[in-house]
């Protein structure tokens, strides 16, 4: 099955192109593959997934693809394609890239879906034992909003989506799809918050910028840059 596939998709002098190799020809790429396949995804500890961001361009075609621990999700290697497409649409030539940046937007992403279910365990796993954790908030602490606090732990970090949902009402949070900008190991997004206050039922709407640095495919450092006056004010006692 696997020398089929390789037919149908590559042409019969296509090459790949990796940072430390070059594979040429269907036998050159099968056992490829297949090392690839023996050293990683049997032993059931990786497996590879697409990004969905694969476009096409005439004869070329880039898609980014994670390679993600089966236990947890957490990507822990990330590569970009870049293919040349002959005639028949099969792959002639392949150029993989590897870079933090992919690394960075590979733990972003993860970050994001994992956020979006709302489960802090799961989303917690994707820290260091050790956060540089900072709110836009003074060093002291602040009663009505009690998930704003000194935090420094993977613990830490599972407490504070614990409070977040302990406090709002999550089947009416939302906002929009942030910006992602990256560099090296730090990612900044920016985008709009929205939640629903389960003791007052008042919606809010909060501007944020999260910084975050991933080193080992681990967030070491989550910065937040919020409209901290739309959240307290929400938390206030009508008048």
């Amino acid at each position: 099955m696997r020398r089929e596939t390789v037919a149908e998709l590559w042409a019969e002098d296509g090459i790949e192109f990796t940072s430390t190799a070059e594979h040429l020809g269907h036998d050159a790429l099968e056992a490829r593959i297949a090392a690839a396949y023996e050293q990683f995804v049997a032993p059931g500890t990786f497996r590879f997934i697409a990004a969905d961001d694969a476009v096409r361009h005439h004869d070329a075609t880039t898609f980014t693809t994670h390679m993600v621990r089966t236990t947890d999700g957490l990507p822990v290697w990330s590569g970009v394609v870049f293919a040349l497409l002959d005639q028949k649409g099969r792959i002639r030539q392949d150029y993989q890239f590897t870079g933090k940046e992919a690394d960075t937007r590979a733990v972003v992403a993860e970050f994001l879906d994992r956020l979006g279910g709302g489960e802090p365990e799961r989303i917690a796993e994707l820290f260091a034992d050790t956060v540089d954790w900072r709110l836009d908030w003074p060093d002291e602490d602040h009663p009505a909003v009690p998930w704003i606090r000194r935090r420094s732990t993977r613990a830490d970090v599972a407490d504070h989506f614990r409070a977040l949902n302990t406090f709002h009402d999550p089947d009416k949070r939302g906002g929009t799809p942030p910006q992602i900008l990256v560099d090296g190991a730090d990612a900044v997004l920016v985008g709009v918050i929205r939640q629903t206050v389960k003791a007052t039922d008042t919606a809010y709407t909060a501007d944020y910028a999260l910084r975050l640095t991933v080193e080992s495919g681990e967030i070491t450092r989550y910065h937040v840059y919020e409209d901290s006056l739309a959240v307290t004010q929400a938390f206030e006692p009508a008048t």
